[in-house]
């Protein structure tokens, strides 16, 4: 394989977000962080958990396959989960509402007291790769091709494949695992990440994210945390 064919067999296609940069309306199909502006009625949140984000799916330039039956989903988060990032899965400090339909939505408009509220401007990328310490997501026989290259042609990874590395909120792609990466199976695929951001001024520990993992069948989540 030579560098063109290693981009086409790693590349991933996905929807990253802008925050901020334009006029808000509120209305329905815009993203946010830092807020949950939609919901339906007779929905219950715990009262130490914060509205994190507003994520419609149904007007994003692409989505997980894991995700298309789904218009909406919006996430709370108990502040605590910073004392618990030891746990392998720390779904228990976040509450995720999944919306298949739009029409059943009513406004809520609950804001986080902790995150800068913001909306998010959807981007479409097609060059998503994974961080070279992630080698659950770069099949063997390409690691090798690029362990090949580096050694006959003295290509880098970082330099020479890799285009952009993206650190952000993100709907599909791979996980920007900033330490190893981690993998839960076939059943458990990557499906969208809330990352650090410094204009909401929502920090993860140190410039991390948390990664959501979801298994269609049990309609069961997997989230993980990772920082430098």
């Amino acid at each position: 394989m030579n560098i063109v064919q290693i981009k086409n067999a790693l590349f991933k296609q996905a929807t990253i977000f802008q925050t901020g940069g334009f006029r808000p309306t509120e209305k329905l199909g815009e993203s946010w962080i830092g807020k949950v502006l939609w919901g339906t009625e007779g929905e219950t949140v715990p009262s130490n958990f914060e509205p994190i984000c507003t994520i419609f799916l149904n007007n994003l330039p692409y989505v997980s396959k894991e995700l298309i039956s789904y218009q909406l989903i919006t996430i709370y988060m108990n502040f605590d989960v910073f004392n618990n990032l030891n746990e392998d899965n720390l779904v228990s400090f976040f509450k995720i509402n999944c919306y298949t339909k739009l029409d059943e939505l009513q406004k809520k408009n609950e804001q986080s007291t902790k995150i800068k509220p913001f909306p998010l401007t959807p981007l479409f990328i097609d060059n998503d790769t994974p961080s070279w310490e992630d080698s659950n997501n770069i099949a063997l026989e390409i690691e090798n091709e690029i362990l090949r290259l580096e050694l006959e042609e003295g290509i880098e990874y970082y330099e020479d494949i890799v285009e952009k590395l993206y650190s952000t909120h993100k709907v599909g792609g791979y996980p920007s695992f900033t330490q190893g990466g981690v993998s839960f199976g076939e059943d458990y695929p990557f499906v969208f990440q809330i990352s650090s951001d410094e204009k909401a001024r929502f920090n993860i520990v140190d410039s991390g994210s948390f990664y959501f993992f979801y298994n269609l069948e049990k309609q069961d989540w997997i989230v993980y945390c990772d920082f430098y």
